[in-house]
C-alpha cells in the first residue's frame, strides 16, 4: 500500500473512531467500527474483496488515540 493510500485509510479509521467515541461507544467498539470503515474505503478504492481489504487494514496496526 502506498503512502497516500495509507494516509487516507488511516484518516477514515480515525474519523470513524472519533465519531463512535463521541456517540458513547467504548474503545473496543470504536476500533471495530474504524477497522470496518477503513476496510470498506480501501475495498472501494482498490476494487478488492472485503476480506482482503480487512486483512490489509488490520496489518496496519491502527489503534484508537
Amino acid at each position: 500500500m502506498d503512502t497516500s493510500t495509507r494516509e487516507m485509510v488511516s484518516q477514515a479509521y480515525d474519523e470513524t473512531v472519533a465519531e463512535a467515541m463521541a456517540q458513547g461507544h467504548n474503545t473496543d467498539v470504536a476500533h471495530k467500527e474504524g477497522i470496518t470503515a477503513a476496510a470498506m474505503f480501501l475495498a472501494s478504492m482498490q476494487g478488492t474483496d472485503d476480506a482482503t481489504a480487512r486483512a490489509l487494514i488490520e496489518a496496519l496496526g491502527l489503534t484508537p488515540q
